[in-house]
This record gives C-alpha cells, sequence and structure tokens, in this order.
C-alpha cells in the first residue's frame, strides 16, 4: 500500500485564476499535473480507474479531494463522497463541472 502525504502548500502550488471560465480541458490538466506530482510522468488515460490500477488509495483520494475542493473552490459535501466521483481523470472532471454548474 502506497502512502502520499501532502503538505497543505503542495495542494495550493497549483494555482488557478477564478475569474476565468473552466472548461473540462483545463480541469483535466490541472487533475492530472496534481496526481503527476505525486506518481510520476505516468500516461494516465482519461478514463483509467485510480483505484484499480493502484495509483490512488483511500488517504491519497481524500488529498485529491481536498485538492479539487481548494482548486476548483467547490465544496465536497458526504453524499459526494462515492468512489465514481474520482475513480478516473474523467469522473474527476465530471464531478468537479456538476458543482460548478450547481454553483452558478
Amino acid at each position: 500500500m502506497r502512502v502520499y502525504l501532502v503538505e497543505k502548500a503542495a495542494v495550493a502550488s497549483i494555482p488557478m485564476e477564478r475569474e476565468t471560465e473552466v472548461d473540462a480541458d483545463t480541469i483535466t490538466a490541472k487533475v492530472l499535473q496534481f496526481l503527476s506530482q505525486f506518481i510520476g510522468d505516468r500516461d494516465i488515460q482519461p478514463d483509467l480507474d485510480l483505484f484499480e490500477s493502484g495509483l490512488l488509495n483511500s488517504l491519497f483520494a481524500m488529498q485529491l479531494l481536498l485538492f479539487v475542493e481548494q482548486e476548483f473552490g467547490v465544496k465536497v459535501t458526504n453524499e459526494d463522497l462515492d468512489i465514481k466521483n474520482f475513480n478516473s481523470l474523467n469522473a474527476v472532471t465530471g464531478f468537479v463541472l456538476s458543482k460548478l454548474a450547481a454553483s452558478e
């Protein structure tokens, strides 16, 4: 089992201008950049199951969740804590887009 420790500064190290409109490609790129800090330069396909592949475990998923909240300004609720929201790049991107759309 791999455990990744991320300090808050590391999470905040990928700035995003909130004034600009965020699209799916931007979200995917930023999530991939965040993941790459810890798993290296791997070819991660958008639909790759991050849990099944061993790239993501429950502790690292919580760090990803915190990154998503801080980077994109969305609130992840208890109801959102579903593996299907975080198990691939496409899933995370879709989740963020849905949360951003709901907050408009």
